[in-house]
C-alpha cells in the first residue's frame, strides 16, 4: 500500500485537543469520527465527507489559509478540524480540533 499523499503535523493545541478527547471515555464515538476524518485528510483533503472549506477567521503560520473540515455532520456538538497546508510540501498542519457549538 502506498503512503498517504499528506503527512499530518499537529500544533501543541491540536495535540492537546486530541489527547483530551482520547482521555474522555464518554466521547469514544467522537474520537472515532475525528480519527476517521484525520485519515481522510491524509488521503484527500477535498474528500466530500469532510465538507472542507476555507475558514476566514484564522490564518496559519506565515499567513497560510486555514481550512475547516467536519469530523461529523448533523450531530450536536459535532467536532471540527482546523488545518492548513505546510510548512513543507506534502504536509498538513492540524491547528485545532474543537466541538462545534
Amino acid at each position: 500500500m502506498a503512503p498517504p499523499p499528506f503527512r499530518l503535523r499537529f500544533t501543541k493545541e491540536a495535540a492537546a485537543n486530541l489527547a483530551a478527547l482520547d482521555a474522555d471515555p464518554s466521547r469514544a464515538k467522537r474520537l472515532k469520527a475525528v480519527r476517521k476524518a484525520l485519515g481522510l485528510l491524509e488521503q484527500n483533503p477535498r474528500h466530500p465527507g469532510l465538507n472542507t472549506h476555507k475558514y476566514s477567521s484564522l490564518t496559519g503560520a506565515k499567513g497560510a489559509e486555514v481550512f475547516e473540515a467536519y469530523a461529523e455532520n448533523r450531530a450536536p456538538a459535532a467536532f471540527r478540524i482546523f488545518w492548513h497546508y505546510g510548512p513543507e510540501k506534502g504536509r498538513i498542519t492540524i491547528v485545532a480540533i474543537t466541538p462545534h457549538p
